[in-house]
């Protein structure tokens, strides 16, 4: 079992202005409308960026050392979800603090191997006062390489919803995702990594460019989301067609082809 006996990071706090230009860049990578005063849920993505030295990424392209990164060897990191709850917007001009702490760490067994499910909390704070709060949740496998993947199906997945998007992830679009979030992760550009070392049949769409990608179909409907849950089930690729579906009453999901739901959230 994994032994992480001892690690227990204490929290730290990062105070950033959030100006308005990241958000009009994911605006265009989205073909949507920039925001007008305030930072979409999620949108916080975009700040608060981690910028470690060259010399300090591992072979993965991810730190090698970091204060919520466990120490396991061969470490492998999967965005699984997250949630997050607004008290008062984060709007643009706004210099806010955003303190990150170490909520849990747990082992488990899982197909591939041994697991380790850590979530990490960020409390946005503004002025001194509680203005956000987001959990994410984090996998990290330890070991060698996962059994490659079977090829993925390419065929557009159906869909019928009140809300709809379609969307294609293909390399471009991962690439800018990458560049406005500074992930160096490789599974996300390195074609031959991403096969070859981690066994993925093709590059990995980015859990946090799903997430995002559902909580369009609200923003664009004009519905302001106060908390929200979500939830990676199963990869997407680069290339694959994608139908993000949402409801009204708070419902959304990423399809994929082969009948495949990637990503499911809930919002109120």
């Amino acid at each position: 079992m994994i032994d992480i006996e001892g690690w227990s990071p204490e929290p730290c706090e990062l105070t950033q202005a959030l100006d308005a230009e990241p958000a009009a860049a994911l605006a265009g990578l989205l073909d949507a409308a920039p925001p007008g005063a305030e930072l979409p849920p999620l949108w916080q993505w975009l700040y608060f960026l981690d910028r470690p030295a060259q010399a300090d990424l591992g072979p993965d392209g991810h730190p090698a050392r970091g204060r919520f990164l466990p120490p396991i060897p061969d470490r492998r990191r999967m965005f699984a979800g997250g949630r997050f709850l607004v008290r008062e917007p984060l709007r643009f001009g706004d210099t806010v603090t955003r303190r990150a702490e170490l909520v849990s760490a747990v082992p488990k067994e899982g197909r591939s191997g041994e697991l380790l499910l850590v979530t990490v909390r960020h409390t946005f704070l503004r002025d001194g006062d509680k203005i956000a709060v987001e959990e994410q949740d984090l996998v990290y496998r330890s070991g060698d390489a996962a059994v490659p993947a079977a090829a993925p199906s390419y065929k557009v997945p159906e869909a019928d919803a009140p809300w709809l998007l379609r969307a294609t992830t293909d390399p471009v679009l991962l690439f800018r995702f990458s560049a406005l979030t500074y992930n160096a992760h490789r599974i996300h550009y390195d074609e031959e990594y991403a096969t070859h070392a981690e066994g993925h049949p093709g590059l990995l769409v980015h859990g946090p460019l799903l997430a995002l990608l559902c909580l369009e179909l609200p923003r664009r409907e004009g519905h302001k989301v106060t908390e929200l849950s979500f939830r990676a089930r199963r990869p997407v690729y680069a290339g694959q067609p994608l139908a993000v579906t949402g409801t009204p009453d708070g419902e959304l999901a990423v399809r994929a082809p082969a009948d495949v739901t990637a990503m499911t959230a809930t919002f109120s």
